[in-house]
């Protein structure tokens, strides 16, 4: 199952605000997840065999789960999030998330909008509480210091009516204390407080976890040291969080009492799932309710977790029940049947499937393949720059040291050295897959890496490295799970990709025909597509000039005028588009130079031709030189340069095959793909004819054709399971 984990990041202190909004409005949250403690809950589901994604939950995250969730109207199964956004700002944040969740029609664990807007509410959930007959200490709420009337019991605890995690509260023993107390919370806080009868006593919290009959964890007591006016600040939390006493040393009455307490006050307020509910215990014996938490804490120091653990849980086993009490809750007993005996039947196995290996080991590594791109974008791969070219290739070469590979070098002065590696001593491959080393952007316009909103940016990133990242993690992730043996692979590094593949085209030529399947490591589309042909370009210079003459400058029609000509031009070129026939003039440039009080004299023009075969390519380059003929321009003289050449990279009956069975494959591992034909040319431009290939399994891309080209971060898992899934498949004649 698709599974989004949905988390709020925390703010930049240095900033001062939150991101990913249109405003900053109202107050700002103060409660975020630790970075760690989402990714721990994303490993733990996807080592329950879920294909896991995790969302920042800002203004970008209906467009980033419409990419990620299966449309289930178009037959898919179901994807669900598991929310642990607590918000960003503003009153009832908890609803924020699963308030648009419902509005887009996709399931989620945790509490309705309704739930969570109630057990947020302090004052919504005494009132509650106290109307269904569960006990609850006295409690008042002051807007300002004017309304406190003068026969308060004494302690009182504050608690500010919209906030958790201890925000606010304070023991307090005196008038003036409380007076000052309001005053400032209202003031900070800007809403109402608070202000409860305080129960000296013992403290207890009880978690829970289903629906209908839901599991209670066992009790546990905070201990406060035997101090019964005690209680776990906020300061405690964060610096040094009270001792927990699990299972609490109670008896079987106040255990059972407990327990009733916690499933009545669960479904009074209407909370899904699971809950953690507080009480404190007078020195009578008598149970007050404090509150619900309907967004439990799931940090490994937490009071749930710890609870959990205790019952039996293990972390990952939590995490993948509470998906399963909210499976079973959407779709019903037998959808969460059929989950858990799939589960089931791999215990018996005593090991997960290899989708489920892989992903779980490229999740739990995603920060090493970050660190690969980081090290890669440093390098300056310029294809004019053949020492950083070949520095790229010693870089790679390094990381592939110590595996199964032998290396073979061909030695290119001009381009930098072509790199191949093999994994076996035969003549020909099951799998050539195929990278390049180099890049066209030169280190001037060069992008440093940066990480945003998901999105990685950095030189090279989208044409050559990204890819090179994916395949570094799928054989890591094959090596790890021992089942990359029965597979003949080779791995082609070629550094002039840039330039057309010129030089490394008979090495190319000469694998290709020796090999079964060749995958390209180019990148994808924002939608994952496969390439399975691509278009031919040519690229063209024009010059246009004229006679730089004084005198005769009056003389001059517009007839004679570069500028004129090339404007023209331009407009019988964009006559040859026909997007049926798969062809396509890209102007790229174009320049104009004059002299003070003369009209130009020099204008030049530069444009790519694209096309869908060679056939093609000649007939459009005579109708280029035709257009350009400066036989009766007189004073006009125009050169045409043609320029770097790539051939098309057709598509076969053999690519098609192979295209289905890479689709299945990606069925199996939920990452979902599609094929085109690419308008731009293609890495494998130069393989052999006839052979089943295809491009485009590097990560997702976008930005195309601008200096801020990306990759998608999480597309890396993604990508790196289906070809580490692949490469496995192809081991074993893509048997099911």
């Amino acid at each position: 199952m698709k599974v989004a984990v949905i988390f709020n990041k925390r703010k930049k202190k240095a900033e001062g605000e939150s991101e990913g909004v249109i405003n900053v409005f109202g107050a700002q949250n103060q409660e975020t997840y630790n970075p760690a403690t989402v990714e721990r809950v994303a490993a733990s589901l996807e080592h329950g065999g879920h294909n896991v994604r995790i969302i920042d939950g800002n203004i970008h995250v209906i467009e980033q789960l419409q990419e990620f969730m299966p449309r289930v109207v178009q037959g898919d199964q179901p994807g669900m999030v598991f929310n642990m956004a607590y918000g960003i700002q503003g009153v009832s944040r908890y609803t924020h998330i699963p308030s648009l969740l419902e509005m887009l029609g996709i399931p989620y664990v945790g509490s309705s909008p309704a739930g969570h807007g109630i057990a947020l509410d302090k004052v919504t959930t005494k009132v509650m509480i106290q109307a269904a007959g569960l006990p609850t200490a006295p409690y008042w709420v002051f807007h300002n210091a004017d309304q406190i009337q003068d026969d308060l019991p004494f302690p009182v605890i504050t608690k500010p009516k919209m906030e958790a995690v201890s925000l606010g509260i304070q023991v307090i023993h005196d008038m003036n204390s409380l007076r000052s107390a309001i005053t400032r919370l209202v003031e900070q806080f800007k809403q109402p407080i608070l202000v409860e009868q305080f129960i000296p006593g013992r403290e207890f919290a009880v978690g829970l976890l289903g629906n209908q009959d839901p599991e209670t964890f066992p009790i546990v007591e905070i201990d406060l040291e035997g101090d019964p006016l005690g209680i776990q600040s906020l300061e405690d939390k964060l610096r040094k969080p009270k001792q927990k006493i699990c299972p609490a040393q109670v008896d079987d009455k106040l255990a059972n009492e407990l327990r009733r307490l916690t499933k009545e006050t669960f479904k009074v307020l209407g909370i899904f799932d699971f809950c953690r509910v507080d009480f404190r215990m007078d020195q009578n014996g008598n149970l007050y309710i404090l509150e619900l938490n309907s967004m439990a804490s799931l940090g490994l120091t937490g009071t749930y977790v710890h609870a959990a653990k205790v019952a039996g849980h293990t972390y990952e086993s939590l995490i993948n029940r509470m998906l399963d009490v909210a499976v079973e809750r959407y779709f019903g007993k037998e959808f969460e049947e059929d989950s858990s005996n799939r589960e089931q039947e791999a215990a018996t196995t005593q090991k997960a499937p290899l989708r489920v290996r892989l992903r779980s080991f490229l999740r739990s590594n995603i920060d090493t393949m970050d660190d690969y791109l980081s090290k890669m974008v440093d390098i300056n791969s310029f294809v004019e720059n053949v020492e950083g070219v070949n520095l790229l290739g010693r870089w790679v070469s390094s990381q592939l040291s110590g595996t199964s590979f032998d290396r073979q070098v061909f030695s290119m002065s001009e381009v930098g050295n072509v790199l191949y590696f093999t994994n076996h001593s035969e003549e020909s491959n099951d799998l050539l897959i195929v990278g390049n080393l180099d890049n066209s952007v030169d280190y001037e316009d060069y992008i440093p890496f940066s990480e945003e909103r998901g999105r990685i940016y950095g030189t090279g990133v989208a044409k050559g490295k990204g890819g090179i990242a994916v395949l570094l993690g799928a054989l890591k992730a094959l090596r790890y799970t021992r089942t990359l043996k029965r597979v003949k692979v080779g791995l082609l590094f070629i550094t002039d990709d840039s330039k057309g593949g010129i030089a490394s085209r008979k090495i190319m030529q000469e694998l290709s025909s020796k090999s079964n399947y060749v995958l390209g490591l180019g990148g994808a589309d924002l939608n994952g597509k496969i390439v399975t042909a691509s278009l031919g370009t040519t690229d063209y210079s024009i010059e246009i000039n004229r006679k730089q003459n004084k005198a005769q400058a009056q003389h001059f029609s517009d007839e004679h005028d570069p500028i004129l000509y090339c404007g023209q031009k331009i407009g019988q070129l964009k006559k040859l588009n026909d997007e049926e026939q798969g062809i396509y003039i890209v102007l790229t440039g174009i320049e104009t130079r004059s002299n003070a009080d003369l009209p130009a004299y020099h204008a030049a023009l530069s444009f790519i031709l694209r096309y869908r075969d060679l056939e093609q390519s000649k007939k459009l380059e005579g109708q280029v030189m035709r257009i350009f003929d400066s036989k009766s321009q007189g004073a006009i003289r125009i050169n045409v340069t043609k320029g770097g050449q790539r051939k098309p990279f057709l598509r076969n009956e053999n690519t098609l095959q192979f295209y289905a069975q890479i689709e299945k494959i990606a069925k199996a591992v939920e990452v979902r793909i599609d094929h085109e034909e690419a308008g731009i040319s293609s890495l494998l431009t130069n393989i052999a004819p006839g052979v089943a290939a295809v491009d485009g399994l590097g990560p997702r891309t976008g930005g195309y054709g601008s200096k801020d080209q990306y990759i998608v971060r999480d597309s890396m898992i993604d990508r790196s399971v289906l070809l580490a899934y692949l490469i496995y498949k192809i081991g074993r004649n893509f048997a099911a």
